[in-house]
């Protein structure tokens, strides 16, 4: 999809005008009016791909979103306490609700949302028959609900915009809309993306959703909100459709993070594309992740800043027979031209994240401005979302559940060609919940580092033992379950609109 991410359709929350970036560079078009912007399927098409370009931006999956996510989680601490307050003070449970990372995330998502809708509002106004549109109305609506995935998981009851914006007053009284309801939403629209959105997209490219995009997503959603039948229900119908949708494990795990990874890369679900050594106004385009989690005074090109570094509990207590080790650290690099262990970084001891920065393709000295397609859902991961809920369901594991964790052993084994017998396959005559235990562990290490884990202990309440438990590998004594499973909505916004009110609890 990089072909068509060098134009952005940026809108804003208030909507009111339309940006249109060509070769990343911006250009008022107009005010924004469906019936007057919108002409054609195309003038829709490039609202969508402006839609997906808000998303590839530093201010979400470039880097702040994404690197607060992964930071309140217990798989990465802060690694040089230079960085800045805001970002510690999101690590180590102590934000309030003033936190920059916050206020630059928010509105990111909303102008994710606001372009969605106006894609949606001008597809609606050119009153064409619903199988030339609705592929493009599914694709912008999945859109809107990825957005609402992650704003309702952070931040719990947020308002709730399903319309084309047009009188800006209207937005300054808007309320919140309850969890609950919005995660029907969500559910509404990844189920009319499955009904209209194409098997496959041109080239299949993973960067645009088809129906096993938003299948997949449904599964997340429906394992989120622990209705484990209906989340296996749409991870089976992702699995016996793999041939369809092209998706299987790719045979080595190191060429997931291998920029730039191919378009149609089979193990990718969605994936959110940057383009290498480009960027634009807004963040646009701007991958900061490598350098975020590189080694600080390392060789170009895979230095860093050491800012997101795992603490090193994490790093002892992964089996180092585990092929996924290492191909998730970096505990020796290159300095001076030598090859350095941990034990000598300059400025943080410990083995980084090498997920990013070890392959950051085309970019800068530091890894910024990467080649990285970013798997924000991989088939692993529905292969596992199979696995929880079918074991809630079935009251156990049963072959299928442990078949599919063993598929991503299998894979796990492959040591860069080399076939190993680590990790082994599931033993039998496990315990409901020792199998439950089994897969969330598995999602850990499997998934480490791409911004699932705090999901995981949210959604399954954790987050006393992970933080506070004698095993915890990041412990945070101060985590309280009555005010840390959300972050707070910005001061800023609460500020200029007092419907929004109540603040969440303990900010």
């Amino acid at each position: 999809m990089k072909k068509y991410l060098s134009k952005y359709f940026l809108a804003s929350i208030l909507g009111v005008l339309l940006l249109s970036c060509t070769d990343l560079e911006e250009k008022p078009v107009g005010i924004l009016a469906p019936e007057s912007l919108f002409k054609t399927p195309t003038d829709v098409q490039t609202a969508i791909f402006g839609a997906y370009g808000w998303i590839a931006s530093e201010r979400l999956y470039g880097r702040q979103f994404v690197t607060a996510i992964m930071l309140r989680s217990d798989m990465v601490d802060i690694g040089d306490r230079g960085t800045p307050a805001e970002r510690q003070q999101v690590n180590d449970f102590n934000m309030d609700d003033n936190n920059n990372m916050v206020n630059v995330f928010w509105p990111y998502w909303y102008q994710v949302i606001s372009a969605a809708n106006a894609a949606i509002s001008g597809a609606e106004s050119l009153k064409l028959g619903e199988n030339e549109i609705n592929p493009l109305i599914a694709e912008a609506r999945f859109i809107r609900a990825f957005a609402y995935y992650h704003l309702v998981q952070v931040f719990g009851d947020v308002p709730y915009i399903d319309r084309f914006i047009t009188d800006p007053s209207s937005v300054k009284e808007i309320s919140k809309t309850p969890a609950a309801t919005i995660y029907q939403n969500i559910i509404a629209d990844f189920q009319f993306g499955k009904q209209w959105l194409p098997d496959n997209q041109p080239n299949s490219v993973r960067s645009r959703a088809t129906k096993g995009t938003a299948a997949s997503y449904l599964a997340s959603v429906y394992l989120t909100m622990a209705d484990y039948q209906k989340a296996y229900t749409e991870a089976k119908f992702v699995i016996d459709n793999e041939a369809k949708f092209g998706y299987g494990l790719v045979a080595d795990f190191q060429d997931l993070f291998r920029a730039p990874e191919p378009n149609n890369l089979k193990e990718h679900v969605f994936a959110i594309d940057f383009l290498g050594q480009q960027n634009g106004g807004g963040g646009a385009n701007d991958d900061i992740m490598p350098p975020m989690t590189g080694v600080r005074g390392a060789d170009a090109p895979r230095s860093g800043w050491s800012v997101a570094v795992p603490s090193m509990a994490v790093y002892n207590t992964w089996d180092s027979r585990d092929y996924r080790k290492q191909v998730s650290f970096t505990d020796s690099i290159l300095i001076g031209g030598v090859l350095k262990p941990y034990t000598v970084f300059d400025n943080t001891k410990r083995p980084h994240i090498a997920k990013y920065a070890r392959y950051a393709g085309n970019s800068n000295t530091e890894g910024r401005y990467s080649d990285h397609n970013y798997a924000a859902m991989r088939y692993a991961e529905v292969l596992l979302i199979a696995a929880e809920a079918l074991a809630e369901t079935s009251g156990g594991p049963n072959a299928e559940a442990i078949g599919y964790v063993n598929q991503i052993r299998a894979r796990a084994r492959n040591r860069a060609g080399k076939q190993t017998n680590f990790p082994a396959d599931v033993a039998t005559g496990l315990s409901k919940d020792a199998f439950i235990n089994l897969v969330l562990e598995e999602r850990r290490l499997e998934l480490a580092f791409e911004y699932k884990r705090w999901y995981d202990i949210k959604r399954r309440k954790l987050g006393e033992q992970v933080f506070k438990g004698p095993n915890s590998l990041e412990p945070h004594t101060n985590f309280d379950p009555n005010r840390d499973y959300l972050m707070p909505l910005p001061r800023i916004e609460l500020q200029v609109n007092p419907n929004l009110a109540p603040q969440n609890p303990g900010y």
